[in-house]
């Protein structure tokens, strides 16, 4: 009698794991995770999970604050996507970590501004002002060629995404460069002349892109955010599910409502 109890108490705990496996995989089966930075792209994200929850699709959002983690984790497949970055940033990632990260659908444009708590014009910046930039090759880049639009700069090449300071030929307010990783330049606005923010950290730390900009990118940025994943999901339907509803008319609506012009549809 123990011996058949035993062998029915062993049964039942194979069969409990394979429905428990089973639930897992179903469960799997209908969840896409996707890392962002919380603004804009987190809340851009909510607006389709009720899309996505028709089409029997799970969306998990996770929230990062920086722009190499997301990457890592995808290229890793701890997360399936990420929603937050350009296409040059997405080059130089892949060609300096030897990723091979893929964009998908290109979602939404974030003009690139100037901004300072110390000068109302930019006109009033000093001879020898700090200017703190990203220190990320592709937004490095971006900032120093918003300058030299500007005048504040003259670069070897006025095109290349990916100047440095070292391909400034002029600067005749001898402005003082300072890198700093991308999250920590709103931070530092009591602290330099002038940082060039990334549109979304510059809104998640309370700045208005379009009033409180000294400078800024003009709609036609080349600069799109786009939906990355992996050459091995790139094809999933639930991944072509989201590309579409982040492209949809809703979304379109939704960014030029909402951002009012700080962040502007790229479809």
């Amino acid at each position: 009698m123990k011996l058949l109890l035993a062998a029915f108490a062993a049964t039942l705990a194979l069969l409990l794991l394979a429905g428990c496996a089973s639930h897992d995989d179903e469960e799997d089966a209908h969840t896409l995770t996707v890392a962002a930075t919380a603004v804009p792209h987190a809340e851009i994200l909510k607006q389709v999970q009720p899309i996505l929850a028709k089409e029997g699709v799970d969306l998990k959002i996770k929230v990062f604050a920086d722009y190499v983690q997301p990457n890592l984790q995808v290229a890793e497949k701890a997360i399936d996507l990420n929603y937050f970055q350009t296409k040059p940033y997405l080059d130089a990632f892949n060609r300096e970590r030897g990723t091979h990260l893929v964009t998908i659908a290109g979602v939404h444009i974030e003009p690139f501004g100037a901004y300072s708590r110390k000068y109302k014009r930019i006109d009033q910046l000093p001879d020898g002002a700090t200017v703190a930039i990203p220190n990320d090759p592709s937004n490095d880049s971006r900032a120093l060629l918003l300058l030299a639009r500007h005048g504040l700069i003259t670069l070897k090449d006025p095109a290349d995404r990916l100047a440095t300071p070292k391909d400034i030929t002029a600067n005749p307010k001898h402005l003082q460069f300072k890198e700093l990783e991308a999250a920590m330049l709103s931070r530092t606005l009591d602290e330099v002349d002038l940082a060039l923010i990334n549109t979304n950290y510059a809104l998640a730390a309370g700045l208005d892109p379009q009033k409180d900009a000294l400078l800024i990118e003009d709609k036609d940025s080349p600069y799109v955010n786009y939906l990355v994943g992996r050459p091995d999901n790139q094809d999933d339907p639930r991944v072509q599910k989201l590309a579409k509803a982040l492209t949809s008319p809703a979304v379109k609506a939704y960014i030029e409502q909402h951002y009012h012009g700080a962040v502007l549809p790229a479809f």
